[in-house]
């Protein structure tokens, strides 16, 4: 009867763990890519580099673990919202590209896997 406790603050646990994990499909990592470079995204955006924008690693360590997060990081990639260029304070700015696709599932993905950094 003491096991009985001890069991449901286990479930309790790993339910409040798995319900703070973003639920990110898993990254078709090669279609990202290509449409990354499709939509000149690498011109701007490296994995671990800074360029004109920010690294991916930068945009994940931003927005990874956070609910809104991939919401977030759809945002940019589809209302061309005015953006600071880099290097940061330069005070140079210009309309952030708009992606090509309008395909939920394709925008989740290159989302996840700017995250996945």
């Amino acid at each position: 009867m003491t096991r009985k406790p001890f069991t449901l603050f286990g479930v309790a646990v790993a339910l409040a763990m798995a319900a703070s994990v973003p639920a990110y499909a898993k990254v078709d990592v090669e279609a990202a890519k290509a449409l990354a470079k499709a939509d000149d995204c690498l011109k701007c955006h490296a994995a671990e580099k800074e360029k004109k924008g920010p690294s991916m690693k930068e945009i994940a360590d931003k927005y990874r673990g956070k609910p809104e997060g991939q919401e977030k990081a759809i945002k940019n990639m589809t209302e061309a919202m005015e953006v600071e260029l880099r290097p940061k304070g330069s005070g140079k700015k210009e309309k952030h590209k708009v992606i090509s696709t309008k395909k939920p599932e394709e925008l989740k993905n290159m989302a996840d896997w700017y995250l996945s950094h």
